[in-house]
């Protein structure tokens, strides 16, 4: 078999379970090094316990790879740092992170409040920028002690939610297209490095989506987290160099590249909001609906 990560060392955050597990045991199957980041909290964020990235460390070690646990909060600035740190001083470099750490707190937008509004937009956005921030300056920092390019990966977790838009998830959908504008600006800012950025938005059942249907085990099986994980290792890889800036949905018995925001019919502008209005009407009867959560457009 092909590794395509042989010989590099990557960070997971959110690794003990679910889809951040499987990301951890592809990558090393691939060759890579892993910390195995994760605090251990339940879905909503509360409580604290290693023992399951532990599990998932032992399991790559069992397997003939090389892991680490790590327990540091991703939206903590310095534990952020502390994790970038380990996996230099413990396996000598850092080439991949992936970015997975999340929670819910869903709510409807008149019953939020504020503290679930800030726990979901610390653990995914601001525990994607401290990660991804740590993890720059030490590449820019090697890119000039190489003087030349360092083939860095990142590897973001977007979600439906967040390009597409569901009810309920404000705050989390919020914080989800966030990344995803995030993941274009950082790919702009670092490709001078060698750095890619990219996203994925994965259609996985887990313990995070449990809760919100009835699945049968066809369904179970096709949304297995295992069937995510591939895009991930490829995108993790040296080969994947060409590809920066892109969002990317897997799972759900599929792969396929997002498409963003993009300007749409226009008029020239004018100073009578009455005259425009009707302008507006019709250019929106003229440019493509939003997408529902299936990534395609409304009725």
């Amino acid at each position: 078999m092909t590794l395509l990560c042989e010989g590099r060392v990557a960070i997971v955050t959110g690794a003990a379970r679910g889809v951040g597990r499987e990301h951890a045991l592809l990558l090393a199957k691939h060759g890579a090094k892993v910390v195995v980041n994760d605090l251990g909290a339940a879905v909503d964020g509360s409580g604290a316990d290693t023992s399951p990235a532990q599990e998932v460390a032992d399991e790559i070690k069992a397997m003939g790879g090389e892991a680490v646990v790590n327990g540091d909060d991703v939206g903590n600035f310095d534990g952020a740092k502390n994790m970038v740190d380990q996996a230099i001083n413990t396996f000598g470099q850092l080439d991949i992170l992936v970015n997975n750490a999340g929670i819910l707190r869903d709510r409807m937008l008149v019953n939020m409040t504020e503290e679930e509004w800030d726990a979901v937009v610390h653990v995914h956005l601001k525990g994607t920028f401290a990660p991804t921030r740590h993890a720059a300056s030490y590449w820019r920092a090697m890119s000039k002690q190489n003087d030349g390019p360092v083939y860095g990966r990142v590897i973001n977790t977007s979600s439906t939610s967040g390009i597409y838009g569901n009810v309920g998830q404000t705050n989390y959908g919020a914080a989800k297209a966030g990344i995803a504008a995030f993941t274009v600006i950082a790919a702009r800012e670092l490709s001078r490095l060698g750095v890619t950025v990219n996203a994925i938005s994965p259609s996985a059942y887990t313990r995070m989506t449990d809760y919100l249907r009835e699945y049968t085990e066809d369904e179970i099986e096709e949304r297995a987290p295992r069937w995510v994980s591939p895009t991930v290792v490829w995108l993790a890889s040296e080969e994947a160099g060409d590809i920066s800036g892109r969002v990317i949905q897997a799972g759900a018995g599929m792969v396929a590249v997002c498409e963003g925001w993009r300007r749409g019919a226009e008029v020239d502008a004018m100073e009578d909001p009455v005259a425009l209005g009707p302008k507006i009407r019709e250019m929106c009867g003229k440019v493509r609906k939003n997408s529902g959560m299936d990534g395609f457009e409304l009725d």
